[in-house]
């Protein structure tokens, strides 16, 4: 299959926390615009894969980092797929480009305002209890149906599921489109489950530099290890 063919639906996992998810939704926006196709968003959340014995889930806390936006994000996929698309990228390039805390109620309102969304969707999705069953959905099903562990997870075409393209930076042009490529194929051939390529330190240097912004802007603790 070449890279015009494009295929009939993409689904994409994502937590707008992580910034790998984010990088990897910047290169299938690229594709999408060189070879069309459709992309569902569903949601995965980290906090709640991640967390530790004894405390809280993030459905429990009043503002949870990654899953209250996702909260919003499934309130507005109800109304439009394309809103959701808007909203995650919005949100995304605001923590992972410009260091800003989309989490942050008036930093929301800013970004909502922008992608022209209702003007009461933080306010109605957060008043909305099903929103938490739409994401918890997502979430369980990528973690029992897929394996999940951490994003981003893409399935094409009903596929098999694929952690990842994990890329950094996001290519373009004809280096995205070989990815997507590669991308394909790889979903394609029964018992691959993975290909990694080590870091060397001028590697860990670079992705430091790629990820400053969200290393400035968030407030939380990462499972990994901090890049130097």
């Amino acid at each position: 299959m070449s890279t015009t063919e494009a295929p009939a639906a993409v689904e994409f996992f994502f937590d707008p926390m992580c910034p790998w998810a984010y990088q990897t939704s910047v290169w299938i926006r690229r594709v999408r615009a060189m070879v069309g196709m459709d992309i569902t968003w569903r949601f995965f959340s980290l906090e709640e894969i991640n967390r530790p014995e004894g405390k809280r889930h993030p459905w429990e806390r009043p503002l949870a980092y990654g899953w209250t936006p996702m909260r919003v994000g499934a309130w507005l996929r109800r109304i439009d797929m394309d809103l959701c698309d808007r909203w995650y990228e919005a949100a995304g390039r605001a923590l992972h480009e410009e260091g800003r805390r989309f989490y942050d109620p008036v930093v929301a309102a800013e970004l909502l305002a922008a992608i022209g969304a209702p003007a009461d969707a933080w306010d109605a999705a957060l008043a909305d209890p099903t929103t938490h069953d739409d994401v918890k959905a997502d979430h369980d099903e990528a973690v029992q149906r897929h394996g999940g562990f951490g994003v981003p997870i893409i399935t094409i075409d009903g596929s098999r599921a694929l952690f990842g393209p994990v890329v950094v930076p996001a290519p373009d042009g004809e280096d995205a489109l070989r990815l997507w490529e590669l991308t394909r194929l790889y979903t394609q051939i029964p018992g691959l489950y993975e290909m990694k390529t080590p870091k060397t330190h001028d590697d860990q240097r670079l992705i430091a530099e790629q990820f400053r912004p969200y290393l400035s802007g968030r407030q939380w603790e990462s499972v990994q290890n901090p890049a130097p």
